[in-house]
């Protein structure tokens, strides 16, 4: 594959992670009021939930970050998230954007969940995570 060209298309963008300030209101809202089925837990701080073919992850947000958290405008993205089909897509789609001079914040890592992913930077400095997520492709791949 030459540096120029695209690894393949992304499965799309279907993962959003946020800060949130009060973790339980906000889980019952999409959990309990939405309906999103919580499929992850790994700490007292952090919730991932889904509808079935999406991931939110809610973050209880760290006293004093972001800045301006008070101010109900205030950024609350943490990161988000490309879908790809497999892990030699994460590796690929690494190096085509570092090829590319996008900035990296982590290079590509399997996660203690199974996912295998890598972090960088959109040029107006948000966090963009490409990941490849097991259980949702094997929950969409039920569905063809």
């Amino acid at each position: 594959m030459s540096a120029d060209q695209r690894p393949g298309r992304t499965l799309g963008m279907r993962h959003l992670a946020l800060f949130v300030s009060d973790l339980e209101a906000c889980e019952g809202f999409y959990g309990g009021l939405l309906g999103m089925a919580v499929e992850w837990r790994p700490d007292a701080d952090n919730v991932y939930l889904s509808s079935g073919s999406d991931n939110l992850a809610l973050h209880r947000a760290p006293a004093g970050v972001p800045e301006g958290f008070g101010d109900p405008r205030a950024q609350r993205l943490d990161h988000l998230g490309f879908f790809l089909p497999d892990f030699d897509a994460v590796d690929a789609w690494y190096e085509f954007l570092a090829g590319h001079g996008v900035e990296m914040k982590a290079a590509p890592r399997t996660h203690r969940d199974g996912a295998r992913s890598f972090y960088c930077l959109d040029p107006d400095g948000n966090t963009v995570q490409l990941i490849c997520h097991p259980p949702i492709l094997e929950r969409e791949a039920g569905r063809e």
